[in-house]
């Protein structure tokens, strides 16, 4: 099995940057997919950015140009580094690691940003 904690949600003002990470921990699956996605309430869950073993990321156009996802060294981490943050990124932030078998689903950390 497969254990995702998220940490680095906050509260930033308009304009301001911050930085997630996802910690895996188990048996970690070559080939996966690792990605985040975000809640706000009463809306449904959206996918904000993946990226695979390889390399390849894929982003939600919202997102583009503004914020960026990467492995660990280790490829036992993630990291989602936002910039330009404005309101409407406000939510709740997931960490999901897919191998093809299952998906694991992190608790989540809380993104606020205040105009």
């Amino acid at each position: 099995q497969v254990q995702l904690v998220e940490s680095g949600g906050g509260l930033v003002q308009v304009g301001g940057s911050l930085r997630l990470s996802c910690a895996a921990s188990g048996v970690i699956v070559s080939g996966n997919v690792m990605s985040w996605y975000r809640q706000a309430p009463g809306k449904e869950r959206e996918l904000v950015a993946s990226i695979t073993s390889g390399g390849n990321t894929n982003y939600v156009d919202s997102v583009k140009g503004r914020f960026t996802i990467s492995r660990g060294n280790a490829k036992n981490t993630v990291y989602l580094q936002m910039n330009n943050l404005k309101p409407a990124d406000t939510g709740v932030y997931y960490c999901k690691h897919a191998t093809g078998l299952r998906d694991y689903w992190g608790q989540g950390t809380q993104v606020t940003v205040s105009s």
